[in-house]
């Protein structure tokens, strides 16, 4: 694991255990996400995150809007995996990037309680995995 995600985590823990992001916490998150960090920030603010639980295992995915005038979702696992293609090109093919904006926007509403939650049945949740 590089030091910037040993950083990021580190912070991610501190959000977390409060529930809210100090100044510092933000700026060191801007200095290592850059741009994502402020469309991700935009996705939050305007509530684009869903949590996705299935009912009864309660296991979960995020949903995330981008930013595009389709309004697209895309499934997202925050410390893991997105949908999105810039997923896979900046991070996964040029190694340029330690996460995409939706991850970031799944992560900071989870952090800070700002999800919408969403329950389904398993099988429900288990057809929209399908679907990657």
């Amino acid at each position: 694991m590089s030091a910037s995600s040993l950083v990021a985590d580190a912070v991610w823990k501190e959000i977390e255990s409060t529930g809210s992001v100090s100044d510092d916490q933000l700026s060191i998150l801007h200095f290592l996400f850059g741009k994502n960090f402020e469309r991700a920030t935009r996705i939050v603010d305007q509530r684009g995150v869903k949590r996705v639980s299935g009912q009864p295992s309660g296991r979960s995915v995020f949903q995330v809007v981008g930013e595009s005038r389709r309004k697209e979702e895309y499934l997202c696992f925050a410390e893991q995996f997105c949908a999105c293609y810039s997923f896979f090109y900046d991070i996964v093919n040029r190694g340029e990037q330690l996460c995409c904006k939706h991850q970031l926007a799944a992560r900071l509403a989870a952090s800070l309680g700002a999800c919408i939650e969403v329950q389904v049945s398993d099988e429900e949740l288990a057809l929209l995995l399908s679907k990657l």
